[in-house]
């Protein structure tokens, strides 16, 4: 799942959280489209699994691509935000409204950075899934 063409809310780590659940369907139910789409050996002539493979790898691979681009674009928008932000604390120690809104970015924008070990986690666990059914029906593009 693509995401939304209207952009991303990074502001919000809540939205942001959100919108990484949905984009993550496909991953969260891999284990029963491979067993409703791809066929065991016994029902092995119904079905073209290649093809089945195939469309599936492309679309973990386009839904995996998405999702590295919004939480990296997230990441740099708050990094940016971090950054006014202390030079701003830096010309005015007194201000503590903006500490705390120092604090509160940078809070987000390590709750953002985790986001990246957890795709990292939820990759690893679709293509261990997909080549244990699929790497007798579909073999990949070495470049990729």
């Amino acid at each position: 799942m693509a995401a939304p063409s209207g952009g991303v809310n990074c502001e919000e780590f809540a939205e942001f959280q959100e919108l990484l659940k949905v984009m993550r369907t496909i991953d969260d139910r891999i284990v029963h489209e491979l067993n409703t789409t791809v066929p065991t050996a016994s029902f092995a002539g119904k079905i073209d699994a290649s093809q089945t493979c195939k469309q599936l790898y492309e679309s973990l691979m386009a839904a995996h691509a998405s999702r590295d681009r919004v939480i990296k674009n997230c990441i740099a928008q708050t990094s940016s935000v971090v950054k006014q932000l202390r030079e701003e604390r830096e010309k005015n120690l007194d201000n503590l409204t903006l500490l705390k809104q120092l604090r509160k970015e940078q809070t987000k924008l390590k709750w953002m950075q985790s986001e990246l070990n957890v795709e990292e986690v939820v990759n690893d666990r679709s293509w261990k899934v997909f080549n244990e059914r699929c790497r007798i029906h579909f073999k990949p593009p070495k470049n990729e």
